[in-house]
């Protein structure tokens, strides 16, 4: 995850892609706390609102990781607000020489911005990034209603997802 970074306005010449002429994808910032990050994500599963201490503490654990983990977000350049997010996370593995596997997670776009390809840019974007890193796959679970979101990204379904929840 990159440090807090230039507004808006700068973002094209700091590696953020345009999305079309409405969005703006690019890195995490600490100002997304008040541009609607926690509603985005309670949008995918039940995520009360953090306080804004807990959410700079954090940006800043990811933030250390470097490369290893970026969140990207969509920014609706008319309002400001976030219209979608996700992540990816590198592991490190002794299988395959060391090698590493991207885990995409946390992927929701907002219910008012589905249907215009902003999922896909945006999932495409933390794949290329994985890619970048040296990943020799990139992983994710996902709900069944979703297989054709991510089939169209160019995954394809393997194995099963098991999972213990505490």
């Amino acid at each position: 995850m990159e440090q807090p970074h230039a507004p808006v306005a700068a973002e094209a010449s700091a590696g953020a892609e345009v999305a079309g002429d409405a969005y703006i994808i690019r890195p995490l910032d600490l100002a997304d706390l008040s541009k609607g990050f926690c509603e985005l994500l309670a949008q995918l599963s039940l995520s009360p609102p953090l306080s804004e201490e807990a959410f700079r503490a954090r940006f800043a654990e990811l933030a250390a990781l470097g490369a290893d983990h970026l969140v990207l977000v969509a920014e609706e350049v008319a309002t400001g607000r976030l219209a979608a997010a996700g992540a990816v996370m590198v592991e490190r593995k002794f299988i395959r020489r060391c090698g590493l596997v991207g885990h995409l997670e946390d992927v929701v776009v907002d219910a008012a911005a589905r249907g215009r390809g902003l999922g896909e840019r945006l999932v495409r974007r933390l794949v290329e990034h994985a890619r970048g890193r040296g990943c020799y796959k990139v992983i994710l679970n996902c709900t069944t209603e979703l297989k054709g979101f991510y089939a169209k990204c160019g995954f394809e379904e393997k194995n099963v997802q098991m999972g213990l929840y505490f």
